[in-house]
């Protein structure tokens, strides 16, 4: 029989679920939840996203290894995605993101519940990722996405490995606290790349930097990420959103697979000079 004291803390812990109901902003780009063929990138990574959110799947024999979900509304997309390229959605057993922000974040809690998957995080992301976004820098306030449990806690350089991959965790923050970018091997019938999942580091917030009291490390944390990307070596690149590396330009519906569409180190580069001009000028107005 339960205690007095565990009553109590249940009946507490109900009233605060019950208060905080998940409300996942509305108005956003349609194109978050437009429908896309699942397409092989390179090797044995897939797009499994929609549209315009990139959702990543990366197999082995060991099963699988998930990067990033959209809205709550892609578990389905997802999972027929999955399925439709000949994989099994309940082989995945890892799950990881890019950005604690709901449009990378919203259908994990789902996924982690169907498959068991473990879920592992950039240390910095983990207190948003586990409160569903309520304690966000820029977006905060309410619960915008199902608060998801992390099962490990991620540093920069960390390897996560699954059957025969290993990938590495980049940390890359400013967008989120704990936004990662991810390197990885891929090998197909020809060759092996390197290939790079990117965060890029765009600018979330309309307040000044150093009025940011709940991130005062936000100016520096910029200035590093937007520093380490452009350091970075690979053969490949993709990122967060389909339109942050030019995907739809790159590639039609239907094409066949071809690896080096992505390779594109000047759009890479012109992207992050883009990114640098606007974190430039948010300084010079703070």
């Amino acid at each position: 029989m339960k205690s007095a004291a565990s009553l109590v803390i249940l009946l507490l812990c109900s009233t605060i679920s019950f208060g905080q109901q998940v409300k996942e902003p509305t108005g956003g780009n349609p194109e978050w939840s437009k429908a896309y063929e699942p397409f092989r990138v390179a090797g044995n990574l897939y797009w499994v996203g929609t549209y315009d959110l990139g959702c990543y799947l990366i197999t082995t024999p060991k099963g699988h290894i998930l990067i990033n979900t959209g809205l709550a509304s892609s578990f389905d997309v997802i999972k027929s995605n999955v399925t439709s390229l000949g994989f099994k959605f309940n082989d995945i057993k890892i799950l990881l993101t890019t950005q604690a922000h709901f449009d990378h974040t919203g259908a994990l809690a789902a996924i982690k519940k169907a498959t068991g998957a473990s879920m592992m995080v950039d240390e910095k992301d983990v207190p948003v990722m586990e409160d569903g976004g309520l304690s966000d820098y820029a977006f905060g306030g309410s619960v915008m996405f199902e608060p998801v449990k992390v099962d490990k806690k991620l540093h920069d350089k960390d390897v996560i490995a699954l059957g025969n991959v290993k990938l590495t965790m980049l940390h890359h923050p400013g967008h989120t606290k704990g936004s990662c970018s991810y390197l990885l091997d891929v090998k197909d019938e020809k060759k092996t790349y390197r290939v790079l999942i990117a965060n890029m580091p765009s600018i979330v917030t309309d307040k000044h930097f150093d009025a940011i009291a709940e991130y005062p490390e936000i100016a520096k944390d910029y200035s590093y990420t937007l520093k380490a990307l452009k350091s970075l070596s690979f053969d490949l690149w993709v990122a967060s959103h389909a339109s942050q590396f030019n995907l739809h330009k790159k590639r039609k519906a239907g094409d066949a697979y071809n690896p080096e569409a992505f390779k594109d180190r000047e759009g890479y580069d012109k992207s992050l000079a883009e990114l640098q001009a606007a974190y430039d000028k948010k300084m010079a107005g703070n």
